[in-house]
């Protein structure tokens, strides 16, 4: 479960930004090549903030979909696998994963242009009360 090692990272960061103000929200802005399930995530989260200045915070994550560029021909192409036919919302296939990760005009590899984003884009702190506890950057 790299879960808990990518939330201990997040946590990680807002502490160092929060300049030892109490965290309430951790803005993640979070690429699909990263297979992180966001519940297990927001779960982990929780864990890894537990007294620390992050404790209680919301976690709040904006998926970024994946994008990638043929190394042969440039073409860019999302590796999603197609919706499942009579099943909205739902993919899937029968096809093979890395299938999708070939170039669909020329059958080249293809490198991320985007989609593999961990990136704390924003974090809100309480500046009414200084927050106490390890890992807070107060003593």
């Amino acid at each position: 479960m790299h879960e808990l090692a990518l939330s201990r990272a997040i946590v990680d960061t807002a502490l160092r930004h929060s300049g030892g103000l109490p965290v309430t929200a951790v803005h993640v802005r979070l690429g699909d090549l990263r297979q992180a399930v966001p519940g297990s995530l927001r779960f982990c989260f929780a864990i890894a903030a537990r007294d620390t200045a992050c404790a209680g915070a919301r976690l709040e994550l904006e998926p970024v979909a994946a994008l990638l560029r043929c190394r042969s021909c440039g073409r860019e192409w999302d590796p999603a696998p197609p919706p499942l036919a009579g099943h909205e919302g739902l993919s899937g296939s029968a096809i093979p994963p890395i299938a999708f990760f070939a170039c669909p005009r020329c059958g080249s590899g293809g490198d991320a242009v985007r989609g593999e984003e961990l990136e704390v884009a924003w974090i809100e702190v309480d500046e009414r009360e200084p927050a106490i506890g390890p890992r807070s950057g107060r003593r």
